[in-house]
């Protein structure tokens, strides 16, 4: 466990000191990054283990880094929108900020990354730099059965989360295996095919009980992300609000990199493609990976932490 420096609800954020060894990467008083995940799974898929851990790698490299971890919504954010969130990083940004005196850089994966764009959208001169991992924008490049299928399916989310109050762990594991029905089965023969014990077996073991620790979403967050975004397709469209104004990635002119993994199902290459065309001072990176690995799988060092260090080292 590393220490928590701050709270807000369930929010915490974690800080991992950076290593002052000089030969890591950072250069002495440099810019602090915030590593902001996806509303909708844990944020330790980017701290899963010692040996597959964005967070500490990059702290190793000499950066001081930050971890937003959301948690579940609890009582204080059961009507979260996603504004309200991004309202939240704005008082962890300003925390960073007067902590280290230094304008951080911020790293959002997957739905982290809209999260990330919406807070640098808001106030850019208070963003060093933006790095965006396998975020999604172009929502209609998902396949059309699915967007035709989410389309039809909600009216009764709708109803779904008016009787429950958010959209529950398990609506959302069944859409996600929905995209793959079969995938369960072949992750699990590949799975009993492991030597009991060894590496691989227990990297599949960590790997699935970070997939199965899901959390809600909140019923106002849930609504947006599938009819704004995934139907309606409202910010390759640029009707997207937050913060009262419409999110423009041209007119976010810092430093970004925008990182694509080339087997990502989950965000395919042609949703996140959008951004490293829009946003002004952009530097796209492929990875040779799938939407998990990148971040944690056994090539995640060499395909992200690396050239992400690196890339952030350079921009200071």
């Amino acid at each position: 466990e590393l220490p928590v420096c701050w709270h807000e609800g369930t929010t915490r954020l974690i800080h991992a000191a950076p290593d002052v060894n000089p030969d890591a990467g950072a250069k002495t008083g440099a810019a602090p990054v915030i590593l902001i995940p996806s509303l909708v799974n844990r944020a330790y898929i980017l701290d899963l283990d010692s040996d597959h851990s964005l967070f500490r790698y990059l702290a190793r490299q000499g950066h001081d880094t930050y971890l937003v971890d959301w948690d579940a919504p609890g009582e204080v954010e059961q009507d979260f929108a996603v504004d309200h969130y991004v309202d939240r990083l704005e008082r962890i940004r300003d925390f960073v900020s007067d902590e280290t005196a230094q304008t951080p850089v911020i790293a959002g994966y997957c739905m982290g990354g809209n999260l990330a764009l919406a807070l640098a959208h808001r106030q850019p001169e208070k963003i060093r730099a933006m790095a965006l991992l396998a975020t999604p924008w172009d929502f209609h490049a998902m396949p059309e059965a699915a967007t035709q299928m989410l389309r039809a399916m909600m009216p009764g989310l709708r109803q779904l989360i008016a009787a429950v109050g958010d959209l529950p762990v398990d609506v959302i594991q069944a859409m996600f295996t929905s995209r793959d029905p079969c995938g369960v089965i072949r992750k699990f023969r590949k799975f009993a095919g492991l030597k009991p014990g060894s590496a691989a077996a227990r990297a599949f073991v960590v790997l699935e009980d970070w997939l199965n620790d899901g959390v809600p979403l909140t019923g106002p967050v849930a609504i947006e992300c599938l009819d704004d975004w995934y139907v309606r397709n409202r910010p390759m469209r640029g009707d997207w609000m937050n913060g009262g104004e419409t999110v423009d990635p041209a007119s976010i002119a810092i430093p970004a990199l925008v990182v694509i993994p080339d087997n990502d199902t989950i965000v395919p290459p042609a949703s996140a493609q959008p951004l490293a065309d829009l946003l002004p001072h952009a530097t796209l990176v492929t990875a040779n990976a799938g939407h998990i690995g990148m971040v944690a799988g056994s090539r995640a060092e060499a395909t992200l932490y690396a050239p992400l260090s690196k890339w952030i080292a350079a921009v200071q």
